[in-house]
């Protein structure tokens, strides 16, 4: 019986038919299991929560309905599948999409939800391709392996790329402006102002240039404004910036505040480091500019110049040559 299954199977779908049925049924097992692994169980407080909402009127519900985010509710079902269980998995997980400037609530089920995704709608599209060429004409195992896999793979370190992109990009913008809003600190705190007071009036004017610097400023602001000690706040933000220049500033912020010195200086003393930094940055970009021109010049002059004064003696030997 199976080896009649197996012929009828090569006859209809080819020699890789029996491959194609037994990952179809993978697949749909699969899919029959998902439900049950990503079903979360619903905790005691969640389930009181919920009989809170359902006993509450419509105006209250609306309101409620209205401050929560649906497809973060959404996810949260699945949170046991879509988010790391490891603690330092989590965090370090969260950490990398505050720096990215992803700082929603469920901003790690998001990105574990688009890695799956992508991973599988590309893995699909690869089959289907897979499917193309095999109807097209044979096609070798490597190939087969290649092209369903390789789009899958790809699909699933998409997100990660974007996120580290991102990183990078956030990361420079606070680079670039940060001596200026240092610059902007020392005038605010000389003009009387206190450091909370200050901080705020930086973030507002850095907005429209460097917004993720301005982000930055907001959030220690208001934790300060929440009761949350301001030396925990300002090593969470350079915890969360990932910047060396940002972290040295606040370590000279604590010892100034530890030791009692005038925080007036150590930003007078600071600011005029970090305009030195960015003047050795834009020597250094200088630099590097003659060498990277080097293997573009080597590219697209060299050889067009060594065809022009070559060529024609080439072309006057081969005639020559041909002639003799």
């Amino acid at each position: 019986m199976f080896a009649s299954l197996y012929q009828m199977l090569v006859d209809a779908l080819g020699p890789m038919g029996p491959l194609y049925v037994v990952g179809g049924l993978g697949i749909v097992l699969i899919a029959l299991a998902m439900p049950t692994m990503m079903k979360k169980k619903i905790e005691p407080f969640d389930r009181i929560k919920s009989q809170r909402t359902a006993t509450a009127g419509p105006k209250q519900q609306g309101l409620r309905m209205g401050t929560n985010n649906a497809a973060g509710d959404k996810l949260q079902k699945f949170s046991t599948f879509l988010e790391p269980q490891n603690a330092e998995e989590m965090s370090a997980s969260r950490l990398k999409l505050h720096r990215a400037g992803y700082r929603a609530k469920n901003a790690v089920q998001l990105f574990h939800f688009s890695q799956l995704i992508l991973g599988v709608g590309f893995m699909i599209l690869g089959v289907l391709y897979t499917l193309y060429l095999q109807n097209q004409g044979e096609v070798t195992t490597q190939k087969m392996i290649m092209f369903t896999l390789g789009p899958g793979a790809l699909g699933y370190y998409i997100p990660q790329y974007w996120v580290q992109s991102r990183v990078q990009q956030r990361q420079e913008e606070i680079i670039s402006g940060f001596p200026d809003a240092l610059d902007m600190m020392l005038v605010c705190v000389e003009a009387g102002q206190s450091l909370d007071q200050t901080i705020m009036r930086v973030a507002k004017e850095s907005r429209a240039g460097y917004p993720a610097l301005a982000d930055e400023f907001d959030t220690v602001a208001n934790e300060v404004k929440a009761g949350k000690e301001r030396v925990m706040v300002l090593k969470d933000m350079a915890e969360r910036v990932g910047v060396a220049d940002v972290a040295s500033f606040v370590t000279t912020l604590v010892q100034s505040a530890t030791f009692g010195t005038s925080i007036a200086e150590a930003l007078r003393v600071y600011s005029a480091e970090m305009r030195d930094k960015r003047i050795m940055r834009a020597e250094e970009k200088a630099n590097k500019l003659p060498t990277k021109l080097t293997l573009g010049t080597m590219l697209f002059t060299v050889p067009p110049l060594m065809i022009i004064l070559i060529g024609p003696s080439l072309h006057s030997i081969a005639k020559t040559l041909g002639g003799g």
